[in-house]
């Protein structure tokens, strides 16, 4: 297996191969993880890993790049993760290539990057000004009848999407255009569909595309029957989700 060390960003959210992270970059250790990343080629990409905070531990300050002003006041790279920062972590999460890294007049940082790669976390390392965790990449296996899956998984997707936007009684006029490749349709629905993070989480560390597809459609035909029985439901923009389609 490929293995790499590379700096580490905790968020809250899950982040997927293919799809674009957006990020507010605030708090000094991370600040200083992308003044780290502008020292790169621009020819070589610039990556970071992306992994999900597990539900219980406390957030750090800021660790989604965003200030709060409730967090504790304790300070350095593995601050509010505590002595073992590796155990406030999810194994698996998501190399990000940061194609867009933009240093505002406050010293802030505004970054787009995109997921392009599982890796299983190793080890977490604190001996710099932030984290960094050496990865272990995960191979993308398809699985059997991924395509057969795919295209349930649309069909699914769709119903779901009209439930959210309160589209009972009527048809959409034009469907978004979705791609048919299993493994892009896997990460795109697990992406944009409205779930906790430990279902998303789930998503990602599937053993294949086929068994992460398997999982969305029970999730989505059960999302969708929820839906059907609420009196109304609110519009809801897929495209405010933390990560969007490349």
């Amino acid at each position: 297996m490929t293995t790499a060390r590379l700096p580490l960003f905790p968020l809250n959210s899950v982040l997927f191969p293919g799809l674009v992270l957006p990020l507010n970059v605030f708090e000094e250790r991370y600040r200083a993880m992308m003044r780290e990343l502008l020292k790169t080629d621009d020819s070589q990409p610039r990556r970071f890993a992306v992994v999900a905070i597990r539900d219980g531990h406390e957030v750090a300050p800021s660790a989604p790049g965003m200030p709060d002003p409730t967090g504790l006041p304790e300070r350095g790279p593995a601050a509010g993760f505590g002595a073992d920062p590796i155990a406030a972590f999810h194994s698996v999460g998501c190399v990000a290539d940061a194609a867009t890294i933009r240093e505002r007049e406050d010293g802030s940082f505004e970054v787009l990057a995109t997921g392009t790669t599982r890796v299983r976390l190793l080890s977490v390392t604190a001996d710099g000004p932030y984290l960094t965790a050496e990865l272990e990449e995960i191979p993308e296996e398809t699985g059997d009848g991924a395509g057969a899956l795919a295209e349930g998984v649309l069909r699914a997707f769709r119903a779901y999407q009209k439930r959210l936007a309160g589209a009972r009684e009527r048809t959409l006029s034009t469907p978004p255009e979705l791609p048919d490749e299993p493994s892009v349709v896997s990460y795109l629905v697990a992406a944009a569909a409205v779930l906790d993070t430990p279902a998303k989480q789930r998503l990602l560390e599937a053993s294949d595309v086929a068994a992460r597809l398997r999982d969305e459609l029970e999730l989505l035909r059960s999302e969708t029957a929820v839906i059907r029985h609420l009196p109304s439901v609110p519009a809801v923009d897929l495209t405010r989700a933390p990560t969007s389609l490349n």
